[in-house]
């Protein structure tokens, strides 16, 4: 019989669990969106978000194992999202993993969420991806990763500040539109000249380093629709057009960092397979252009399709390498809120 394990995700704004097999089968998933109770704020609000994960967890975790015809007893192990993250909402996933673990005696997995994004990739193939170049673009985490095998990733490299998720985020709320920013300023810059606006892409021309920046973007992004004095950005009277215009500037020089530095990742690296998850991989423009140049370089691409893009628990069965390699955690399992270098 295939093994079968309960995954809980709750690193950040969305509430998920579901049921994976070892032949990376999906028996079920839901998730909990918290975009309604952050969007008045424009950004995920941390406690908000832990209040709201306290409230939804038990009944995701009751509705998975209803979809999936089967009870606690009838998985072989319990995985959570431990790191990184926001600390209060991993904080309720981890308890709960916990006490349904000593409830049932079930092991206890780990699962680090940006790894878990990229294996992500693996389970929509149904296939070994590894090795690869791995490059996880979310809201929180814009970073590169040399992965040797589903447990063992390599950090290369990633955003000194804003990562990109965040970058579109604020963008989206200086220009008045609906959170969350990507989707939002996916669909005004369809209608945008990516050309009209000469920002920035910082980093883009360095061939050695390795690293995002997106916080002077965003400040040219500022000084070119308001100016360098103080503003009311409510009180800016922008046309649609210059709406779509800053947009497909802002988005196209987003892409051009982010396709450049994961290209010169697979050239440092000698490994000509890149494997892509995060919210931002679901960008229409970044995927495109991304899968040209891959194909145009010779370089293998996989990326997460759309409904494992955003923060899920299907990603979680990475947990299912750590089971047949006798790896649990013990009771103590602490949360890891920051990104651990190297990790």
């Amino acid at each position: 019989m295939a093994l079968r394990i309960l995954t809980i995700e709750t690193s950040c704004d969305e509430t998920a669990a579901a049921v994976v097999t070892d032949q990376l089968e999906v028996l079920a998933s839901v998730v909990a969106s918290q975009d309604r109770l952050h969007e008045r704020f424009q950004g995920v609000v941390p406690e908000i978000a832990a209040r709201a994960h306290v409230e939804r967890i038990l009944p995701v975790i009751d509705e998975t194992l209803r979809q999936a015809k089967m009870d606690l007893n009838d998985v072989d192990g319990i995985a959570v999202a431990n790191t990184p993250g926001l600390a209060g909402s991993l904080l309720v996933g981890v308890t709960a993993a916990k006490a349904l673990c000593v409830a049932t005696g079930k092991p206890l997995l780990a699962v680090n969420h940006l790894h878990a994004h990229v294996y992500a990739c693996q389970i929509a193939l149904r296939q070994n991806i590894f090795p690869c170049i791995g490059f996880i673009i979310s809201g929180g985490h814009t970073h590169l990763y040399h992965c040797t095998s589903p447990t063992e990733f390599r950090y290369l490299g990633g955003t000194i500040d804003d990562a990109a998720g965040e970058a579109f985020d604020k963008i989206a709320a200086m220009l008045g539109l609906p959170y969350p920013g990507g989707p939002s300023i996916s669909a005004a810059a369809v209608a945008g000249n990516e050309k009209k606006y000469a920002f920035p892409r910082p980093f883009l021309g360095d061939r050695k380093r390795l690293a995002f920046s997106f916080s002077g973007l965003k400040t040219a992004v500022r000084y070119a629709i308001a100016g360098t004095g103080k503003v009311d950005f409510r009180s800016l009277q922008l046309t649609e057009q210059q709406i779509a215009d800053v947009a497909a500037s802002f988005q196209a020089a987003v892409v051009d960092c982010l396709i450049g530095k994961a290209m010169l990742a697979v050239e440092q690296n000698n490994l000509a397979r890149l494997c892509v998850g995060g919210g931002v991989a679901a960008n229409a423009t970044f995927r495109e252009r991304l899968k040209a140049t891959c194909q145009q370089n010779g370089t293998e691409l996989h990326i997460a399709p759309f409904q494992l893009c955003t923060d899920n628990a299907i990603m979680g069965g990475l947990a299912i390498e750590h089971l047949k390699a006798g790896r649990q955690e013990p009771m103590d399992l602490d949360v890891l809120p920051g990104l651990v270098r190297g990790s």
